[in-house]
This record gives C-alpha cells, structure tokens and sequence, in this order.
C-alpha cells in the first residue's frame, strides 16, 4: 500500500504546482506499474480524486489572495454535470480516437503557454496582458460552467480530475493570472464534483477502493508541499512549466494506444 501513497504523493506535487487533480499521472501508472486494466485504473483514479484532497495547498492558495469561490462553484457544478457524460463514453465506445484528439489540443495549448519559440527572437513581441481579478471576476459566469462541463466530460472519459483541462482553459483562453487559475482549479476538484462518473464505474465493477484512499492520502502530502513552491514561482515560469508538462501528456494520449 505504500506504493499507492508515493503514486499519491507525486500526483500531489503536481496538484499544488498546476491546480491538476493528479489523474494524469495516476492513470497511466496504475496501468504500466500496477497492472491495472484502462478502465479499472480510470475508475480507481477518479475515486481517489473524490476525497478532499488538495485542501492544505487550497488554503495556502487563499491565504495568498488568489482564490475566487463563487468562480470555483460554478466550475465544480460544471464538472458535476459533465463528468457522468464522460464515463458512459468511455464505458460504452472505443475511444482511442478522442484520446488522439485530446493529445492534440493538449500540445497545442502546451505550445501556447511554453511559447518555444521566444527562446530564439531576439526583438520579443509583446503578449496581451493577463486579465486583472476584476477583469475576469466580471465575465457571464455561464462561460465558467461551460468550462466546467467540458473539464467535467474528460474527467469521466479519461479518468482525470479533470484541472489539466480547467487551467488550459482558463489561462491560455480566459487568460486568467495563472496563480488565480491554479486555486480556481484546486478548489472546483475539492468537493467530489466526479461521484456521477465514479458511480458509474463502481457499477461496472472497474473501481479499487483501498487503493484509491492510498493515492489519495498520497495527493494530500504531496500537493501541501509543493502550493507553497508555486505562490513564491513568477507566473511567466509557471505557464512554461505548464506547458511543457501538458505537451508530454499530449503525447502520451497520442500514443497511449502503442504502450498498453
């Protein structure tokens, strides 16, 4: 059981650096390391993410200023919403291809925020602003819900806690400030937004429980320590960061299909 807490605890570390859930990493390490099946590993890691891991970065988050509650609800109830979708598609289609799609826009939106290219203009073009708190505080929260839905339905097809979709999202569209984005993110995944999606996986038999509240206790340890990292980070590294990070799991859902 121990190995589930370490699985757990390098979730969390990413959880408090980019406001993810930790899903990305747990799917395919349940899979390749554990042995699970696709689908039992998806179920079993939206599990995990349904206890309130993540809370210590979350107030770290909001002792630093950064976090809107009323914006986190109406991404939550969004992803309440979408993440049953999601299971019922994975559960009862192929889904390889939309796992290639989603790979796609995942590098895309890496490329966005890790901007490569800068590295090699000499004279740099100046990049639009981020939104102050005011700015993005007064947009239609129905564009928030969307966000939601969508974090929501690939949640439930990929068994993630759906942040990696939530912050893309928020940063590279809304351009939210990225520390803003990161707490929004960390506390719309507190409540157990995903239940519709781990109900239907839990009926289908595809859900491990002991080791879902091992690699959630793991998410806890992990995600504490490194929120404070992030806070003290310049916003412009953490998007570099972040986007190196999502190109690498836009890869591995291209590919994933090779590997397992």
């Amino acid at each position: 059981m121990i190995s589930y807490i370490i699985l757990g605890i390098g979730a969390g570390i990413l959880a408090g650096l980019f406001g993810i859930g930790g899903g990305i990493v747990i799917v395919p390490a349940l899979v390749f390391i554990f042995g699970m099946s696709l689908l039992a590993a998806s179920g079993t890691s939206l599990a995990a993410l349904l206890l309130p891991a993540g809370i210590t970065a979350l107030l770290q988050y909001k002792r630093a200023g950064l976090l809107n509650i009323k914006i986190s609800a109406i991404v939550a109830f969004g992803i309440f919403c979408g993440s049953a979708i999601g299971a019922n598609v994975a559960l009862n289609i192929n889904n390889i291809l939309l796992k290639q799609i989603y790979g796609l826009f995942l590098i895309w939106a890496g490329i966005k925020f890790a901007r490569p290219l800068d590295l090699f203009q000499t004279n740099k073009k100046n990049k639009e602003p981020d939104k102050t708190r005011e700015d993005y505080e007064n947009l239609k929260l129905y564009i928030f819900f969307a966000v939601g839905i969508i974090a929501g339905i690939a949640a439930g097809m990929f068994g993630i806690g759906g942040g990696i979709v939530i912050t893309a999202f928020l940063i590279g569209i809304l351009k939210l400030p990225a520390k803003n984005a990161i707490a929004i993110s960390l506390a719309s995944l507190l409540l157990p937004v995903g239940l519709p999606g781990v109900i239907s996986y839990y009926m289908k038999g595809y859900i491990e429980v002991l080791p879902a509240i091992m690699i959630a206790i793991g998410i806890e340890l992990g995600s504490a320590f490194s929120a404070n990292f992030a806070i003290k980070m310049k916003s412009d590294y953490i998007k570099r960061l972040y986007g190196c990070f999502i190109i690498l799991i836009g890869i591995y859902f291209i590919i994933q299909k090779f590997l397992i």
